[in-house]
């Protein structure tokens, strides 16, 4: 089991029930609300679970990738990004489920996980492929999943500071 691969797999989910959305019927509020909660749990939980898991220990080793020249650069845009989809899920709630308004919202939502996927993918993750040992890889991958189960049914949305959390965590 591998930290890295966990992530990965978490953001294919987050594609797929992002597609299920534009799947369903616009007047079927219902089936709507229940899809759209159960993936913006998923979005929140996933967060918290890279929040206190993965940006710490890329902290640590990391060195940067991508166009991140440092693991602080890459962390405080990945907790940014966290907080843009925070902001973006809680949007979705202040529209009727279904109107124009709430699907605008929640392709803003799309939008804000899909760029912070992309970045993720291609620098966070690649530098802490580099340089964590296969075992650190899965000692977090265990608290990650961990984590998750523990949480499946949510966690506490709140926005980070992102220079605390770099401050606490460095």
């Amino acid at each position: 089991m591998d930290i890295c691969q966990l992530i990965c797999d978490d953001q294919h989910k987050q594609r797929r029930r992002f597609a299920i959305l534009d799947e369903i019927d616009r007047s079927d509020a219902e089936t709507l609300v229940v899809i759209w909660a159960r993936l913006a749990t998923f979005l929140e939980v996933h967060a918290a679970s890279v929040e206190k898991h993965f940006y710490p220990a890329l902290l640590r080793i990391g060195e940067g990738a991508g166009s991140k020249d440092t693991p602080v650069a890459e962390t405080r845009d990945g907790i940014g990004d966290h907080n843009d989809i925070r902001d973006a899920v809680a949007e979705v709630a202040l529209h009727a489920v279904g109107s124009d308004d709430w699907y605008a919202a929640i392709t803003a939502a799309r939008e804000a996980n899909s760029d912070h996927m992309a970045e993720e993918e291609r620098e966070s993750l690649a530098d802490f492929r580099r340089h964590a040992s296969l075992e650190r890889r899965h000692r977090l991958a265990v608290a990650f999943a961990t984590f998750a189960a523990q949480h499946f049914s949510g966690v506490n949305t709140k926005n980070r500071d992102v220079g605390s959390y770099v401050r606490i965590h460095q």
